[in-house]
């Protein structure tokens, strides 16, 4: 099983830009999506990211290349996986139920929690619109093609909200981080976790890694 440690950054007072806080987590180690389980020979995305916390918030950041970018859907809860989508699925302690959290490459937001992936209830945009959100894309150069683009994310700890949590320090949990793009000319489904399922399924969580917040 993968392991992550998640470091803490005690230097970001609540409010700070996400350009800064962008800036902070390119000095930490990246994470790779790069188990490809229902790779069909197409051109596959380079994909990272880098996860930390800080006194009540967690700070996530994906860095995408891919050949097609496709942002269509803007509101709170639409099928942002369809769109060029980066995902981050997380379960506390020993619990069954886990969140889903799912990002297109313009910030929109789908956020589920539920034990499996028939089991699951959508979480009120009232909530959703607490997380903070900087987007950055660009078309490569230097004779590469395609297209790259960045997404930050700040994640209070209330939008976990079948959770009380103060703060994230000495917890543990479980997950999953992903990149789709159902949409796109050619899907792909990628992960941190290497998954074992016939079919792309995201939803399985008995492939999730371990994650300790520091």
């Amino acid at each position: 099983m993968k392991q992550l440690t998640v470091p803490f950054i005690p230097d970001l007072p609540p409010g700070s830009p996400l350009d800064q806080l962008g800036s902070k987590l390119d000095q930490l180690p990246a994470q790779r999506i790069d188990a490809a389980p229902w790779a069909n020979g197409g051109t596959l995305p380079d994909v990272t990211f880098t996860l930390a916390h800080g006194a009540d918030s967690l700070y996530l950041k994906y860095k995408v290349e891919e050949e097609n970018v496709l942002a269509r859907y803007r509101n709170t809860n639409d099928p942002v996986y369809k769109d060029s989508c980066v995902e981050f699925f997380i379960s506390f302690g020993d619990e069954k139920a886990y969140y889903n959290l799912e990002v297109n490459c313009l910030g929109t937001c789908l956020l589920g929690y539920g034990p499996d992936r028939h089991d699951r209830k959508l979480l009120p945009a009232t909530v959703i619109s607490e997380i903070e959100h900087l987007a950055h894309l660009k078309v490569l150069n230097h004779g590469r093609t395609g297209k790259a683009w960045e997404l930050t994310l700040r994640i209070p700890a209330s939008v976990f909200s079948e959770h009380r949590l103060e703060s994230f320090s000495g917890l543990k949990a479980r997950g999953n981080f992903y990149k789709c793009g159902d949409d796109l000319p050619e899907p792909h489904f990628l992960a941190w976790h290497p998954i074992e399922a016939p079919e792309p399924d995201f939803h399985r969580p008995e492939y999730f890694g371990s994650i300790s917040f520091a």
